[in-house]
């Protein structure tokens, strides 16, 4: 059973939770989604509001479900699921039924959105901002030497999401 709580009320470190026990981000309706784990990503507050911001490059299946909805998940399992993690981060959702394999159990929010039974903690995020990472940009240069090349993939898609709705378990 998932409760509703509200943004002030989370206590979780986000960057000992995002860099060690990973988030799924999941996009679509509950006709057709498709969910894929991440380890990148943060949460703050910007334009006077809760935000998460999340990568997904453009080979991802997820991207596709990210780019065609105002909305999207982000799911925290806990250490204990870290097998649904690396199976959603290693099989492509145009491949294999991910939720079959996993045993995900989806659940629809309220405003329609997919979380998941197994989520300790799924947060709702309505995106406001997208743009492109680019190589030019970086003032880095071993940062794309080392995250994108043929073998890592191409320059990931960023979102800025407002929160919108916070469940716990």
């Amino acid at each position: 059973m998932m409760k509703k709580i509200t943004v002030k009320e989370l206590t979780d470190n986000f960057i000992e939770v995002i860099g060690k026990e990973w988030m799924l981000v999941t996009a679509g309706t509950k006709d057709s989604f498709n969910t894929m784990t991440a380890s990148w990503g943060g949460v703050g507050f910007l334009w006077n509001k809760p935000v998460v911001f999340v990568f997904v490059r453009p080979e991802r299946y997820t991207h596709k479900f990210t780019e065609q909805n105002d909305s999207f998940t982000l799911s925290f399992l806990g250490e204990e699921n870290k097998a649904i993690h690396k199976i959603c981060g290693s099989k492509s959702g145009r491949e294999v039924d991910k939720v079959k394999e996993t045993g995900l159990k989806p659940v629809i929010s309220e405003r329609g959105n997919i979380l998941f039974e197994q989520s300790r903690l799924s947060l709702e995020c309505r995106k406001l901002y997208t743009t492109e990472l680019k190589k030019e940009n970086f003032l880095d240069e071993a940062i794309p030497k080392q995250w994108y090349d043929a073998t890592h993939g191409d320059y990931h898609t960023v979102y800025v999401a407002e929160i919108t709705d916070v469940w716990v378990k």
